[in-house]
């Protein structure tokens, strides 16, 4: 399914949500975080740099937007202990979560299976994929108790065509696929709406990394994806759910 790329946010459009995005801190995380502080969201920005993290916390209030809470948190060695605190934390101040963005993501390294460094592997997965699920799990309560909540993964075409060489990476974004399109089945009666976005091509740090070669100056940047999210989050779009989507390119 594609959804348009030039959704124009309005401030108050999200108004009283309770949104939670994670690699907050740079890139598309980031990206999206100002966008939805603009519409009126409440972004609890969690990340595992705090400086990063304070230095998009500044970005947002410089901008004049809604004030955003920040959750350092690294999702690579996170235990279910630290998710259970979570959960804690955002009962006792909010009671309820309207949204829940699934960014944070590592390339792990370009190689052959057969070559692939097995700690790099689990690591990989860990921040791409077995996180991902951890989260969601002990958030689902939280968006349960939301009249229109939202759980969204962002994928990439790596998830949906395998390629050579994409290893840890690849794979880890056909399982965030998979576990997208279980988790939709499952929340389907519920106010819980699940899907998967690929945001196409983005200068992106990792985008760098793997393509080093590209002139990134002719690679749209991550605030042209970003309002497509806010526009995702949006009440009237409710009836978007267990859906593959896709950004409309940029003309």
């Amino acid at each position: 399914m594609i959804i348009p790329s030039s959704y124009e946010i309005n401030e108050g459009d999200l108004e009283g949500k309770v949104i939670l995005v994670t690699g907050a801190n740079r890139g598309l995380g980031l990206a999206t975080t100002i966008d939805l502080a603009r519409a009126g969201a409440i972004v609890i920005m969690l990340g595992r740099d705090i400086g990063s993290l304070e230095y998009a916390y500044d970005k947002v209030l410089d901008l004049g937007y809604k004030e955003p809470i920040l959750y350092p948190l690294d999702l690579e060695g996170a235990t279910p202990e630290d998710y259970q605190e979570l959960q804690d934390n955002i009962t006792t101040n909010f009671e309820k979560l309207d949204g829940l963005i699934h960014n944070a993501a590592i390339l792990g390294t370009m190689m052959p299976i057969d070559q692939y460094d097995i700690r790099l592997w689990y690591s990989t997965l860990q921040i791409n994929l077995s996180a991902p699920f951890m989260l969601t799990q002990f958030l689902i309560p939280l968006l349960n108790k939301s009249e229109d909540a939202r759980i969204l993964f962002l994928s990439s075409e790596q998830g949906r065509e395998a390629k050579a060489y994409w290893g840890a990476y690849g794979v880890s974004k056909f399982g965030i696929e998979g576990f997208s399109k279980t988790l939709s089945e499952e929340l389907e009666k519920t106010h819980i709406k699940v899907n998967s976005l690929d945001p196409g091509h983005m200068s992106t740090e990792m985008r760098r990394t793997a393509y080093p070669a590209e002139d990134s100056s002719k690679i749209p940047p991550p605030e042209s994806k970003s309002p497509s999210i806010v526009y995702l989050m949006l009440p009237e779009n409710s009836d978007i759910h267990g859906q593959q989507l896709t950004i409309a390119k940029l003309d």
